[in-house]
């Protein structure tokens, strides 16, 4: 994972200007093992910078994940956001739904896929959902296919 310091630096890269509030956010999820709703990330920076807007947060979270420095999920419970992983090559994830521990898959499966002759590919997302051994072990109705 990127630590705070090459969030910053690849921001800085990119053009964007580095902000007390940026720097922060950089901090924030370079210290976090895990993923971020923005709105976990509003009420964080709110404790630190009153007067915050929510469209702020989101506008640099959506600002960062556009300079690969935050990779973006959409789970069930709606869209989140993790620093981007510091492995250079090409790669997806497994994720587990119950606690969002993730997992690399060290191979593209894009080459596999069907795709027509008249369509070109620019650009492509591939997560796999489901559980982790610990959570397996854990009571958990979707697990099993329960919809309760």
């Amino acid at each position: 994972m990127l630590n705070t310091q090459e969030i910053l630096d690849r921001m800085s890269e990119k053009g964007l200007r580095i902000t007390d509030q940026r720097r922060t956010l950089a901090k924030l999820f370079a210290e976090t093992d895990g993923y971020l709703s923005p709105k976990d990330v509003y009420e964080y920076m709110g404790r630190q910078y009153s007067g915050l807007s929510f469209d702020t947060v989101y506008r640099n979270l959506r600002v960062m994940h556009e300079l690969g420095v935050l990779e973006q999920i959409v789970f069930e419970d709606g869209m989140k956001f993790r620093v981007h992983c510091a492995a250079g090559e090409h790669h997806h994830h497994m994720i587990c739904l119950q606690c969002e521990k993730t997992y690399p898959i060290h191979f593209c499966p894009m080459p596999m896929t069907d795709v027509p002759g008249s369509f070109q590919v620019v650009k492509h997302k591939f997560e796999v959902f489901g559980y982790c051994e610990t959570c397996q072990r854990e009571d958990h109705p979707l697990k099993s296919g329960g919809n309760e």
